[in-house]
């Protein structure tokens, strides 16, 4: 008896076969460090690359009679099984260099880079292998954008349609494109995205980073990500120039791509128009403004002083990004929950953050405070709109089982972390900062402190909230779902 799938194998197979090949390609730009530092590191990196490689030419010769056409069902299983293969292949420089020997430790830290969460067990980093050390900083890079949507920009030949694995790759509340033809929009995306790393690289190493910790960071700022090549993050560079400038590239990496194509373009009244953009700007501007002053009456910093650490760990929270360069938890109580609450806000929806997204948290505060109208006048028709346009009921419902979905996950997850024996304000702050791809938390996951100290059980449950949190929960969890695998 033949079991008919409710899904067609080629067109998946040749998607994920031009992944792995694509990853294995994107490994050795590791090699040149590698040499350059002798870091003694490069058979590994090569190993690696080639098994990636080989990967990919197989599952890219699995013949089919049938369509390439992706649907629904091909898109999320795609993305599903993509994002955590390419996690799988991406972890073998870790583990064949003897970086992390550990699988379920590699795991963790290349997950954490693919998702750039930015969470990591390593203790030294300043000790990695160059390669290594690059290669991790380029999972972030990877992920930042999404690297499926760099296939579907540069893979047409594969004669797969695109719009069902970029929706797939991309979920969100709005729906807004660059350009109407899906690759056109994917290459768009990817052109800004490379540009600003570009120009992020440039600015970096003026101001007097290296040329090899310029391009990290460039990487893991416009990715979002926050892996630095120093054990100290972003406090080791001392320079107000250098925070200044990384401050700035994580608004414009935290902003939605729509609205840095409107601005590129000169058309600035289009992206002040966009009400997520106003809210973002408030949102950092109100919390920078709080913690500043805090700061300020707590410390014997200096007022440009206050205002900059308070800048730089408010940007750093709301984007997703995770770099540091104070430790929050010691401004008092107060601050450290303030700060904690910045881990559920996220940044623009359609840019490289994590989070639940400024959109959504618009959208759950309009309806609230219209609800109170529609108690009053319960034959009206009242309805929300964002940015002159009224919201769906369709999305609006999908907003607010997001929300829901996404407070259920954290509290079921702050439950499971503190039946492992974690106390509760550092269970909750590892729960939050996974599914928000944040880095770090409250607790024992604070700003000087990192995930080495937990348990393989409770890493590996961080890392797949990680992967939830990426590619914001329903790509993932609709897998798992009787609806998926019924033929119909």
């Amino acid at each position: 008896m033949i079991v008919k799938l409710p899904f067609k194998i080629r067109p998946i197979s040749n998607v994920l076969g031009a992944l792995y090949i694509m990853i294995g390609i994107l490994m050795l730009f590791c090699l040149p460090f590698s040499f350059y530092f002798r870091a003694g590191d490069h058979m590994p990196i090569i190993y690696s690359s080639v098994i990636t490689i080989s990967a990919g030419v197989l599952f890219s010769l699995i013949k089919r009679d049938e369509s390439t056409v992706i649907e629904k069902r091909e898109g999320y299983l795609i993305v599903g099984v993509g994002w955590f293969t390419m996690v799988l292949f991406s972890m073998l420089p870790f583990l064949l260099s003897g970086v992390i020997p550990n699988v379920l430790e590699a795991f963790f830290e290349t997950v954490s880079g693919m998702t750039t969460t930015g969470a990591t067990i390593l203790e030294d980093i300043e000790s990695v292998p160059a390669g290594i050390l690059f290669w991790r900083s380029m999972t972030q890079w990877i992920g930042g954008m999404g690297i499926i949507v760099l296939t579907v920009a540069l893979f047409p030949l594969l004669g797969i349609g695109g719009i069902e694995l970029f929706v797939a790759e991309a979920p969100g509340p709005t729906s807004d494109k660059l350009h109407p033809r899906i690759k056109e929009t994917a290459k768009r995306l990817w052109l800004i995205y490379v540009g600003l790393t570009g120009l992020l690289f440039f600015l970096l190493w003026a101001e007097g980073m290296s040329v090899y910790d310029a391009l990290n960071h460039a990487f893991t700022t416009m990715a979002t990500g926050g892996f630095s090549t120093k054990n100290d993050s972003i406090a080791h560079f001392s320079s107000p120039v250098i925070q200044y400038t990384i401050v700035l590239f994580m608004i414009l990496a935290g902003t939605n791509y729509t609205v840095i194509y409107y601005g590129l373009r000169g058309k600035f009244k289009q992206v002040w128009a966009s009400e997520e953009f106003r809210g973002y700007l408030l949102v950092l501007a109100l919390a920078t403004i709080i913690i500043g002053i805090t700061i300020w009456n707590v410390t014997d910093n200096s007022v440009e002083l206050a205002i900059r650490e308070a800048l730089f760990q408010v940007v750093s929270l709301v984007t997703t990004t995770g770099y540091i360069t104070a430790d929050y938890t010691s401004w008092g109580f107060g601050m450290t929950m303030f700060c904690f609450i910045l881990l559920f806000c996220g940044a623009s929806a359609g840019s490289t953050s994590g989070g639940i997204k400024i959109v959504r948290h618009l959208v759950f505060v309009k309806n609230s405070i219209l609800e109170f109208k529609r108690i009053l006048h319960p034959r009206a028709m009242i309805r929300i709109k964002i940015n002159g346009e009224v919201v769906a009921p369709r999305i609006l419902t999908h907003i607010l089982v997001f929300l829901l979905v996404y407070l259920a996950l954290f509290i079921l997850g702050t439950i499971i972390l503190s039946g492992l024996g974690i106390d509760f304000m550092t269970a909750s702050g590892a729960v939050a900062t996974s599914l928000g791809n944040v880095g770090p938390a409250i607790g024992n996951v604070g700003p000087v402190h990192n995930f080495a100290h937990f348990p393989l059980v409770v890493k590996t449950f961080l890392g797949f909230l990680m992967l939830l949190g990426r590619l914001e929960l329903f790509t993932i969890l609709i897998l798992f779902t009787p609806y998926f695998w019924k033929n119909n």
